[in-house]
Order: C-alpha cells, then structure tokens, then sequence
C-alpha cells in the first residue's frame, strides 16, 4: 500500500503542478476506491498530506517564471484556513452518502464548465 500512496502522491503533484489540482480531484477518489477509505477519512488523508511546503518547489518555479500573485496567494491561503476547519467541522456532523452525493455533484459541475468554456 505504501507504493500506491506515493505513486498517488506523485500523479497529484504532476497534476498540481500543471493545473493547480490534485487533493480533491485525485488523491481523495483514490483513497476512497482503492484504498477502501470513507469520504471522510479519505478528505482528511488528503488534507495531512497537503499541508506545507508540499506544494513549495511548484510554488518556486512558478514565481521564477513571475507567475506568482503572492497577495493574492496569501489571501487565499487564509481564507482556505479559515474555510477549512469549517468545512471539515460540518462534514463531521452529515451523513457519509450526502458528503459523496455533493462532492460528485461539484466534480461534474466543474467539468462541465470547463468542457464548455474551452
């Protein structure tokens, strides 16, 4: 199993790294389909596994080529903080089948916008 998580691991960071994706796109329906996890366990996974400086020398490389809006980044990154423990104190209190109904939802949601606006 230990493969299979860095080989995850891995595939989310190529990801992040050309498209800004990886946790939830990636790393949580893995979890979740072949490492048996539940919803919960599987977000919670990827936050761990998230947190800094994974996604550092990405950053680094960005910002060498002067793609870096750093107050942006800052503002996002507090929002995020803030957003996060609230999001994940409300996933703790409903069910597992509606926390899987809704991220599905969102998934489609996001590639049907981006299969329409390209």
């Amino acid at each position: 199993m230990t493969l299979f998580y860095l080989a995850t691991g891995l595939l989310a960071g190529v990801l992040s790294g050309i498209f800004g994706i990886g946790g939830g796109l990636l790393i949580v329906p893995a979890l979740i389909f072949f490492a048996k996890m539940t919803q919960r366990t599987a977000v919670g996974t990827s936050l761990g596994a998230l947190l800094l400086p994974v996604g550092a020398l990405g950053v680094y490389a960005y910002w060498r080529a002067g793609d870096v809006n750093l107050k942006a980044a800052a503002w996002i990154a507090l929002g995020m903080f803030l957003g996060a423990y609230g999001g994940a104190t409300f996933a703790q209190v409903v069910s597992e089948s509606l926390l899987k109904r809704v991220f599905a939802v969102l998934l489609v949601f996001v590639a049907g916008r981006l299969w329409m606006t390209s």
